[in-house]
């Protein structure tokens, strides 16, 4: 008996070959996870820590919770 294995329409090569397992289907959100993208930079502790926040107004929000933690 050999050891042959069935080959499957389904395959990895077949899958990223499809169109619907393209980039440009991929929301834009989940493109940019970790990134900073389209984010402000709050500059803290005289510049040893950063956060970047996507909202700016929160900034003074952002300042007053980071002093209070010390």
């Amino acid at each position: 008996m050999k050891n042959i294995r069935p080959v499957t329409t389904n395959d990895a090569f077949d899958n990223r070959r499809e169109m619907s397992n393209h980039q440009n289907k991929v929301s834009k959100l989940k493109l940019s996870t970790g990134s900073v993208v389209d984010k402000y930079p709050v500059v803290l502790d005289g510049g040893r820590t950063i956060i970047y926040i996507t909202d700016k107004s929160r900034e003074t929000e952002i300042r007053a919770q980071y002093a209070l933690r010390k």
